[in-house]
Order: C-alpha cells, then structure tokens, then sequence
C-alpha cells in the first residue's frame, strides 16, 4: 500500500517538475492535536506517531523522528521503503543539510501545513545548497479515498460565567491593538486563539475543546470562516448575537484576496504560508509574534483564575482516590500502564463539568518512566506490567467547563522499605527544586528563563540535568500547552504577567531505570509584604494551584532545609483541608497519614 502511494506521488511529481516532496506531520493551525484529515504524513509513510516529517525524492523516501519513536517507527516502516532518520541522533543531519548535499530542483510543500515563519525559514536554507521551494499540495489529488472528513461536532458556546469577559471586550482590545500598530485587520488561525476570542468550544481535536476555523478581525466587522456543519440553529443564534459574519471555512483564502485594507496583521509562527500567499499582493503585511490575541489569552482574569482553582480541587479527589485505590486495590488483580491510566482517567471523570483528559496519560512504569512523554500502547503495554516493586510516574490532566489541569506525581509502588538510596537521592533534589521555583519572588519584566536554573540548582550541583523545559503555560479550559510564557533555558523575550499560569515540573530520568517528575501549576500574582527593605519595585511570585500530596517515603530528609519541610507541611495541610471533606471516611483517613507532617 505505501510503495503503491508513493509511487503515485513520485508520478505526480514528475509532471509538475518536482524532485523532492516533503509532508510534515502538522496541520494548517499549527495544532499540538491535529484532525485526522490531516495525518498526511502517516498517509505516505505508514507511520503512525504524532512527530515526524517525511522526504520523499524520486528515489529515495525518508521520515524524521525523534528517539521517542524510534521503535514504533522501526516496526511500521517495515517493508515500505521508508528510511527512518534518526534526528536525535548527533550525526543525524537536518532535513535541510541532507537535501542540500543529495537533491537539486524543486522542493514542493503544502503551503498549508507550515507557518509564514517555517516556511522563510526552510526556502532559505534550501537556496543555501541551491534548490527552489514551491507551493503545491502533492497529496489531497491522491488521497482520495478513505481519507477522513473532516469533523462534524458542533460549536457551542462557552459561557461568559467561565471566560470572565465578554467577545465584544475581548474584540475591542484586539482592535485597540490593531490600531496601535496602524493594521485595519488580523488573521487568526490558531484555534485555541479563536475558542478564547468568540467564548466558543467544539470537540474536533483530541484533548483540546476547540474548533476548526479561520476568523478575520477587522475594524467594523469580524469574520469567522467555518464548515456550516458545524452550526446548528444555537450556534448560528449565538454568533449573531455577538455580530460575527459567517462564511464558510474554505472561503477564507478568497476573503483575504478581496480584503481591502491598508494593512494586515498576522503571527507569522502561527499563520500558515498559504494564507499568507491569499493576501492580496496590495495590502501591507505585519508580522507579529505572539498575536495580541495570544498575549490577552494567556492572562487569565479573575474568573478563569478561580476556575482554575475549582477544577483543582475536583483533580484533588479524583487524584487522592486513584492514589488511594493504587495502593490498597489495584495491585490484588493484574494491573498495566494502560490500565492504571484507565482508571484514574475513571476517576475524573466523575468530576463534575469533566469534559475530557487534557492529554494522553502518561503511566511511566520504572524505566518506561526515563522516556519523557512516554505513553503506553495496547500492543506494548504487555511488557509494561505493574508488579513488584519500584517508581511509577503519573502525568496527567483533565479539562473541565471550569479550567484545564495538569499534575505530574511519582511515587513508589510496593514494600518502601525497599527505596534504594539512589531513588530518594533523586526524588529529594527534584523536589528541592520544585519547591524553589514555587517560592520566587521577581520584579514585573522578568522572563520565565531567567528562573528556570532555580528548579534546576540542586540537581545541577551534583551533575545532573533534564532535557525538557521547566514550565509552560497552560490554557483555561482550552489547550494545555499555551504560550507565550514558560520557563526553560531557552530565551523568551516575554515576560512573566499577573494572571500566567505555568507549570513547574523539574525531573531526572535514569534510562533503563525510573523517571522522576513532580509538576504543579503555578499562577503568577502581586507579592506582598515585601519588608522594611524593599526599593520599591513591583514584585510578582507564585501561587501553588495544584493539590495533592509528595510522596514522603521518597524524601532524603537529611538534604531538606527547614524552610524546605515547613513549606511541604504547610502544603500538605491545605491539601488534606481542600480535599478529605469530598472523601470517603477511608480515603480521607489515609490522606491524613499521606499529609501528615514530616
């Protein structure tokens, strides 16, 4: 099947002139979830994972990947002819660097499925080793037959009593933007920037209530560009009511032709190529990266913010009964990754406004738990058993009307008399920075990386360190990755804000052995009580919105400060007052034991 594809591919090719064809794993939204209308790269190459970017030349097919699928893709390019590149790898080249040195011609992409910014990025360093970029979609002439429509759910409306702020607010604060940068129109593609702009919510992406559509702000009108199947009679009611014109979703490239204005914004990060190509050649570009949108979005006002805090504690008791049910239950019957993230999925959802799971649960089973963003699948959970004695690591989340969360807890599952050394060594100075992060204290203009070596410093002195970043925002009822903050050793020219919310989730990972990850959510607020010596700048610190309980019996307390104990009693003391009243009278009695002082 995939040889008999691309060698439809490879004809087409030739009769548009074309000796490389390259199919991202993306779609035309800059989506972390995407559709599977648009899983374009799994269509040619046969594999199925959630990163990777196929190149296909005349005679050659290739896919990059990163080492988290290494494996799946070994086992699914089986007999395709597909050679899997290694990107994780030192000596693996670019994408680029290998078509510079083994290609010549024309490069085709799908202008849809890359950013404004992707897209200069990649024609430049193409032209480096003398090949042309072109914009052409090579796949949808081929992919006919069983490619899945596009989704159907309906957009609803996401009540003013959880956004906080009405569309008519949020649209003129987006104008005053436009008109500070002298732009009469913005293009929005990312969905979560429209599902937080319209108060709409829709179920046509995993994990993320959003909706597939294009809108057009300008000056006197808004625009949203949308399947009519989307819209029933409530829908099409409540869009009239907040004076948004409909058109239908693929209109949007003909809107931007006959667009007449002076200027237009768009985030070049977010924008794909193809819309920029729409715009009508007349029009002045802007590009803005994060869009004003994002910029408001991610500040969450006093109503998300309480939310939030409402939907922790529902996290809270589903967290503490799964917990609960792991350590006096579950063990009594065969119990796997899947099955353990099954049930604590189980447990949410009993939640009230539980929508769904924020992401795919990750149930990191001893040295499962060194893959970061490692997640079990039914023909590989047979090898990941949960028996015996050792470290799991739990990252999960859920989305409720109310707010989105995201937890990550380790703990040890069997006798804890058994907890080597090494295991509390690693679990303590992940803490240590965990609880670092949490207390900072910073004047107003700093930025998340100027932070991130506080969670780090401890593992740091010992010669220790993680791959991934320390924190990233997180959306209201909405995407659990947000930008434009986080926290990691990466620059990030924007600044921390009042009402951000971020995660802190310092870790270690010992390949073949265990995986250690604590994460709470943290939103930025006013400091207070600054002392007698304060100079008198604004500060800023953390509130802690997470609760549930650290394991203790992983805790090396001869390198805890006393600082460091009092602030995990204190934590420990309002999450057992939060959340044991919603208990039962068992599962209350051991969450006291869990949250005693140490």
């Amino acid at each position: 099947m995939i040889k008999e594809r691309l060698a439809a591919l490879r004809a087409l090719m030739q009769q548009h002139n074309i000796t490389v064809c390259i199919v991202p794993g993306t779609d035309p939204h800059a989506s972390e979830y995407m559709a599977p209308h648009w899983t374009e790269m799994s269509w040619i190459t046969g594999f199925s994972g959630e990163t990777g970017t196929a190149v296909i030349t005349l005679d050659k097919a290739l896919l990059w990947t990163d080492s988290r699928y290494y494996l799946q893709a070994e086992a699914e390019l089986q007999g395709t002819t597909v050679e899997l590149m290694r990107e994780s790898d030192i000596d693996c080249p670019t994408i680029t660097e290998w078509l510079n040195n083994n290609a010549s011609g024309k490069v085709a992409v799908n202008p849809e499925m890359y950013s404004v910014n992707g897209y200069r990025a990649l024609k430049s360093e193409l032209e480096e080793g003398g090949l042309e970029l072109v914009s052409i979609d090579l796949i949808s002439p081929l992919w006919t037959e069983g490619r899945p429509e596009m989704p159907t759910s309906l957009l609803y409306e996401y009540s003013e009593k959880y956004a906080g702020e009405s569309v008519k607010s949020k649209l003129q604060r987006v104008r005053q933007a436009l008109v500070e940068k002298h732009c009469q129109a913005l293009v929005v593609s990312a969905l979560d920037e429209i599902g937080w702009l319209l108060n709409i919510r829709g179920k046509d992406v995993d994990y993320t209530p959003c909706v597939i559509s294009y809108v057009v702000v300008e000056l006197d009108k808004c625009t949203i560009f949308v399947s009519p199947s989307k819209l029933d009679q409530a829908a099409r009611t409540y869009l009239q009511s907040i004076e948004v014109s409909i058109m239908d979703y693929t209109q949007v490239f003909e809107y931007l032709q006959g667009l007449n204005v002076n200027s237009i914004m768009y985030d070049g990060g977010k924008v794909n190529e193809a819309l920029y190509e729409a715009i009508n050649s007349n029009v002045k570009r802007v590009n803005v990266n994060p869009s004003p949108v994002l910029k408001m979005q991610s500040v969450k006002n006093s109503t998300e913010l309480e939310g939030e805090r409402i939907a922790m504690r529902k996290d809270a008791v589903a967290l503490s009964k799964f917990l609960y049910w792991l350590e006096t239950e579950a063990l009594q019957t065969p119990q796997t990754e899947i099955t353990v993230a099954e049930k604590l999925t189980e447990f949410r959802a009993m939640g009230e406004n539980y929508m769904d799971n924020s992401f795919c649960t990750i149930a990191g089973w001893k040295g499962n738990g060194a893959i970061v963003h490692y997640y079990s699948e039914p023909k590989t959970c047979a090898n990941a058993k949960i028996e015996g004695d050792g470290v799991l690591l739990l990252d999960s989340g859920g989305q409720y009307l109310d707010g989105t969360t995201d937890i990550t807890r380790t703990v040890w599952v069997g006798d804890e008399s058994l907890i080597p050394d090494a295991v509390k060594r690693d679990y303590t100075v992940v803490l240590k920075g965990h609880i670092a992060l949490a207390n900072a204290r910073f004047p107003k203009g700093t930025r998340g990386n100027q932070l991130d070596v506080l969670a780090r410093q401890f593992l740091w002195a010992e010669g220790m360190t993680y791959g991934h970043g320390t924190g990233h925002g997180v959306g209201h009822f909405m995407g659990c990755h947000e930008g434009p903050q986080n926290i990691r050793t990466d620059n990030n020219t924007n600044p921390l804000q009042l009402g951000n919310i971020c995660s802190d989730e310092p870790g270690i990972y010992r390949a073949n052995e265990y995986g250690i990850r604590i994460e709470n959510l943290i939103a930025v607020r006013q400091a207070e009580n600054l002392g007698a010596h304060a100079t008198g700048e604004t500060f800023y610190e953390f509130e802690t919105l997470t609760l549930c309980y650290y394991d203790t019996r992983m805790i090396d307390m001869s390198r805890m400060t006393e600082q460091e104990i009092a602030w995990i009693n204190a934590y420990h003391e309002w999450v057992y007052a939060e959340t044991a009243p919603m208990l039962t009278e068992a599962e209350a009695a051991w969450l006291k034991e869990k949250c005693k002082p140490i």
